[in-house]
């Protein structure tokens, strides 16, 4: 098992993927980015990429390293980052609650990304990247989970990174389904592209089959749905490589016409409606006051920095398509902002106050779209413990 997971496919490139997956034949990375085993340079979306996927996902199974359940099983899955547990469970969705918008987003998918899990979920009938769902609160739930953990658990593994991730079976999955009936929404916190690409997959699967019921296997992903006050977001931090043109001083002066600005400021934010800048080796502060009539999404700290200075001032006008613009999660640190900065490479860094994942669930309630990369969840989950086979 330890040899088998991996970190998700889509937080790696392809020479990190082969780095990682090297001298472990039974990664799953070989088949989750399955071009790290064909010749440098091969197109990622190329036919022989997923035919190698497919090629590698039955050479797992047929060597016994893969082992399918007898019966339908839930799983408790607990990731332990330092002093933070998140404790969840493991199982499948229906992708009818995908689409009747149970399952609630909060973000947009690229179409060349969903296309590529697409592609490789339906041709090796499978879904290995768990898309990592979160609900509110639940007694019962917790009171089965807090059961469940008193037993000898599964599987007990530290990743390399240091996570510690520790898998109980559940028993009777009876109480837990019932449980989780009662809850009217659950919500995506990451995996939009792995959860848009199974629902694809089993609208393409129906139409291919007569006889289909609503039961298949196909109508089924995989997730882990945690309970909301447990996760852990971390700042998706911003950079600029360039200033539209202005000198270092015209541009602070822009943004003391739309913000508070401060001198040596902290370089993490303490509350929300703040961001620190960084800009010729030092810190600036830049807040503001909410504004009582805005929305959900016109609220959050990105849309704020977004609409007031990097659109009208900088001049990127989309992130999503912008080559002026770069993010970097909060798990790697201020540290990568100054350094990306004094470098040369960047000519100036935003570090942000994280999300909370109450906005998230209040963006996603009236429909709404956040900006692309609010949030960054931190302990991500693990591909291969658990796998769901659509036929």
């Amino acid at each position: 098992m330890a040899e088998v997971n991996c970190v998700p496919y889509d937080v790696i490139n392809a020479a990190e993927a082969s780095q990682l997956a090297e001298g472990k034949p039974l990664s799953l990375l070989h088949v989750d980015r399955a071009e790290i085993d064909l010749p440098a340079g091969t197109d990622p979306y190329s036919a022989a990429v997923y035919e190698k996927a497919h090629d590698n996902f039955s050479a797992l199974q047929g060597k016994g390293v893969l082992v399918r359940e007898i019966h339908p099983v839930l799983y408790v899955y607990r990731q332990i980052m330092g002093d933070h547990v998140q404790t969840g469970i493991a199982g499948v969705c229906h992708v009818e609650d995908y689409d009747a918008d149970l399952i609630k987003k909060h973000e947009k998918t690229r179409k060349d990304k969903e296309d590529d899990r697409t592609r490789l979920i339906d041709t090796i009938g499978a879904t290995t990247g768990p898309v990592f769902l979160t609900h509110r609160q639940s007694p019962e739930i917790d009171q089965i989970v807090n059961k469940v953990v008193e037993g000898t658990p599964w599987f007990d593994f530290i990743a390399p990174e240091g996570i510690r991730h520790i898998v109980w079976k559940v028993k009777n999955a009876v109480p837990l389904e019932q449980a989780f009936a009662q809850l009217p929404f659950a919500y995506i916190a990451d995996g939009h592209h792995r959860a848009a690409s199974a629902a694809r997959v089993a609208r393409m699967r129906r139409e291919r089959n007569p006889a289909h019921t609503g039961e298949e296997d196909y109508n089924w992903f995989l997730c882990v749905l945690f309970p909301a006050p447990q996760l852990k977001i971390l700042p998706y931090n911003r950079l600029v490589l360039d200033l539209n043109g202005l000198s270092p001083v015209d541009f602070l002066a822009k943004a003391k016409e739309v913000f508070r600005l401060t001198e040596n400021a902290a370089p993490e934010p303490t509350s929300s409606r703040n961001v620190s800048l960084y800009l010729g080796k030092k810190w600036y502060g830049l807040s503001w006051d909410a504004d009582p009539k805005a929305d959900p999404v016109s609220l959050l700290d990105v849309s704020v920095l977004q609409d007031r200075l990097l659109a009208p001032v900088l001049g990127i006008a989309d992130p999503r398509t912008s080559k002026r613009i770069d993010f970097v999660g909060g798990a790697r640190g201020t540290k990568e902002l100054i350094r990306r900065v004094d470098s040369g490479e960047c000519a100036a860094a935003f570090s942000m106050y994280p999300t909370t994942v109450q906005q998230m669930m209040d963006i996603a309630d009236v429909g709404q779209i956040m900006p692309p990369k609010s949030t960054w969840f931190e302990p991500k989950l693990r591909s291969g413990f658990f796998i769901h086979t659509l036929e």
